[in-house]
């Protein structure tokens, strides 16, 4: 008669933290680089059709007006790392803008502080309920945007509120050795930080596990709510540090003064490669994103292309990116 043969107990899964193992994929590699490539295409692209493009003054503009909308980026990133999406951040900028307007003269210098602080806790409050009410983060953040837009209209009159102290954020006017806009670097300064943050600590391996699969995450030990929370937080913050540049550059505080930038800030996100299902991408990919999103809103004029075509071209590029970088092993029906 045969032996039986006795399987040893697996070790507790919960003991080990969450580590994302494998290497990346062909695809991954490949979708790795499309961002610098589209961003080189795209350059040369425009400085054929306009070899005044590619001066020292264009250059300087063209990241000037890139800095919100890498900020804004940035912080939906982390959110679409974790699986889920964040539809309200250009809501919530347009009303930390009204928040920056009415604040500032009574709460001086600190309204900077304040106005991040406050969409940051905005954004964490979104993250709870999230994580406790088992919502979708496409339902919680959409309802969130509708709530954001509403809000502003109402506290502002549904019109701009001129900043009245414009030298709280004359610094973010200023250029960093004389070329580099301020304002650009500090949006480089904040990727490069929560991304540092990120690769320091266990965080990197929470986000990618709550990312590639919240199921087996949670298994293993890893704070899934925590993270998504924090997620949140820091897109709300994001947000919030994004109005204080757009509120610099118009002098003045608005409802609808960001509307424009959340198919932007998508595009930006997926064009840099980030999967929108989770658990692949990084935030440098997605400041080489908005690079080239600003770059195809700067140039679309010179070539010639009317701007009504823009959200037309936003949407095709979404499709187009999604379709190349959606991890179609953790979606087995498309719904």
């Amino acid at each position: 008669m045969s032996t039986p043969v006795i399987a040893e107990p697996a070790s507790n899964p919960a003991a080990e933290p969450a580590i994302v193992k494998g290497g990346p994929t062909a695809a991954q590699r490949v979708t790795s680089f499309m961002p610098v490539i589209a961003l080189v295409t795209l350059l040369a692209a425009l400085t054929i059709a306009d070899p005044d493009f590619l001066s020292q003054r264009s250059l300087t503009a063209a990241v000037r007006t890139s800095a919100p909308l890498v900020v804004l980026a940035a912080g939906a990133t982390l959110v679409v790392l974790c699986g889920g999406i964040d539809l309200s951040i250009a809501a919530l900028c347009s009303l930390s803008t009204v928040f920056f307007a009415m604040w500032l003269p009574d709460v001086g210098g600190l309204t900077i502080l304040a106005v991040v602080a406050a969409a940051g806790a905005i954004g964490a409050v979104q993250g709870i309920a999230h994580v406790l009410l088992r919502i979708p983060s496409f339902v919680v953040t959409l309802g969130g945007m509708s709530i954001f837009s509403a809000i502003a209209l109402v506290i502002s009159d549904a019109g701009p509120i001129r900043v009245v102290d414009r030298d709280a954020t004359s610094w973010l006017n200023l250029y960093v050795a004389g070329y580099v806009p301020m304002s650009f670097f500090v949006a480089f300064l904040v990727v490069a930080v929560i991304s540092l943050v990120i690769k320091l600590t266990p965080l990197e391996s929470f986000v990618r596990a709550t990312g590639y699969s919240e199921s087996a995450a949670r298994l293993a030990g890893t704070p899934v709510d925590l993270v998504k929370v924090a997620a949140f937080t820091v897109s709300g913050a994001c947000a919030g540090l994004a109005a204080v540049m757009l509120a610099s550059r118009n002098f003045s505080g608005s409802p609808t003064m960001a509307d424009n930038l959340l198919l932007p800030a998508v595009a930006a996100i997926v064009v840099g490669g980030t999967a929108i299902t989770g658990g692949h991408g990084s935030l440098w990919r997605s400041l080489a994103g908005a690079l080239v999103v600003t770059l195809l809103r700067v140039g679309l004029p010179i070539v010639g292309v009317p701007s009504a075509w823009e959200q037309i071209l936003y949407g095709a590029i979404i499709v187009a990116a999604v379709a190349l970088t959606l991890d179609r092993s953790k979606v087995a029906i498309i719904k």
